[in-house]
């Protein structure tokens, strides 16, 4: 059967503490996107995301490429998006590993996909490269860092160089 794309816009974003959700929420509203949250199987604490911590849950993921945290749901319909920004926060200068399960989960050949990320102090590093390596049929473009208070109008002028 044959994948026939529409051109509806989704904003799919992971966000740990809920900084990346506000910027998430705030694109999709700019621009006219579906919104779906990738919630983790198991939500992650505080002590999770202690980056000090070598033995965090993130930092125990993050040292592992090849490690995939579950993913307690999915887009329903997937295939009729040809636009998808993908938003998490950069951890360890890259996306977190679940943006990785994420990807793994679809079909993505085609389909635009764009991230932007919050972060603490670091830019988009390799991130692109990073993940382009999962879904190298899709049309990946340049990602960008936002502050989670970026307002609607800039990230609108941001996402329209994308239609």
């Amino acid at each position: 059967m044959e994948k026939t794309k529409t051109s509806k816009t989704l904003v799919a974003f992971f966000s740990a503490s809920g900084t990346t959700a506000k910027l998430a929420e705030r694109l999709a509203a700019a621009i006219g996107a579906d919104l779906h949250e990738i919630k983790p199987e198991t939500p992650y604490t505080g002590a999770d995301l202690d980056w000090t911590n070598r033995n965090s849950r993130s930092s125990i993921e993050m040292n592992d490429k090849a490690f995939r945290p579950a993913i307690a749901n999915s887009v329903e319909h997937i295939e009729q998006y040809s636009r998808v920004f993908l938003a998490f926060p950069i951890w360890w200068y890259t996306a977190p590993t679940i943006i990785y399960t994420f990807l793994e989960q679809y079909d993505f050949s085609g389909v635009t996909l764009i991230p932007i990320a919050t972060s603490g102090g670091s830019g988009m590093g390799s991130t692109g490269k990073d993940l382009a390596k999962i879904c190298p049929d899709a049309l990946w473009k340049d990602g960008r860092v936002f502050s989670a208070n970026t307002d609607e109008g800039s990230l609108r002028d941001w996402a329209e160089q994308y239609r």
